[in-house]
């Protein structure tokens, strides 16, 4: 059954087509499941709560109307995917930066990969957060790219202070690692969090629909909850991601 949720394998069907249905489900998946306007990731509610009637963004929606096309074709380009980046940044890579064990997957994150001619290819931190804040940033109106512009400096800098935080330490490396090397990384962490949460409170002001992207609470013991958006059916999410992704 999984297979078919990836592609249609019940008829013959080229190479291209088949990668063309799986790049489709993932964009309708992501639009069912990744934002708060769907119930998907909504918190679990009891059988007898009524449903959400809200209403599906578009270019209609909110304040969207008064900014300049190109804001208002990123924002509704790149939404889904930054939602997705606060619940891995959240569900994922929070807890990734407490164990020096993951310390190694974390300084992948942030580091470029190698590729042909010598130059590196994206990091999935530039590909997944930065390189959308900035997208979205020169899309604004002054007003708002200045502000945008001055969150993503930020979160570069707290990226970058991951990187040293967590460099050179690997599970599989017999090196001594410093008493201070995780309280960095949680803190280059929470810098991060703050900095992408004003990111995400500047698009919903410019856009005029309040909350509809979810800001990352800080820690705590009440931190899922306070979030509102469902773990499990993320993790059921990425599980299915990588399994077509895995597929071609």
């Amino acid at each position: 059954a999984t297979s078919n949720e990836c592609n249609d394998e019940s008829s013959p069907t080229t190479k291209s087509s088949t990668s063309q249905t799986r790049r489709t489900w993932l964009q309708k998946s992501a639009s069912t499941l990744l934002l708060g306007s769907t119930a998907a990731f909504a918190p679990i509610q009891p059988a007898s709560a009524a449903p959400s009637n809200r209403p599906v963004t578009d270019a209609s929606s909110g304040d969207l109307p008064e900014l300049p096309p190109e804001a208002v074709r990123s924002y509704l380009q790149y939404r889904f995917s930054l939602q997705l980046a606060a619940d891995y940044y959240l569900f994922d890579l929070q807890s990734m930066v407490s164990d020096t064990d993951e310390f190694g997957a974390v300084s992948d994150l942030v580091a470029s990969k190698g590729a042909r001619g010598g130059q590196g290819g994206a990091s999935r931190i530039e590909r997944e957060y930065v390189n959308p804040m900035r997208i979205v940033g020169l899309s604004m109106p002054p007003e708002y790219a200045d502000d945008i512009r001055d969150t993503q400096f930020a979160f570069e800098k707290a990226m970058s202070k991951l990187t040293k935080a967590t460099n050179g330490i690997r599970r599989d490396l017999p090196v001594e690692i410093d008493a201070s090397a995780v309280p960095k990384a949680q803190a280059a962490w929470e810098e991060g969090r703050v900095a992408f949460n004003s990111f995400f409170a500047i698009l919903n002001t410019a856009t005029g629909l309040k909350d509809e992207l979810t800001l990352m609470p800080p820690a705590g013991p009440n931190q899922i909850k306070e979030y509102g958006r469902n773990i499990r059916r993320y993790n059921e999410f990425m599980k299915k991601t990588k399994l077509c992704q895995n597929r071609g």
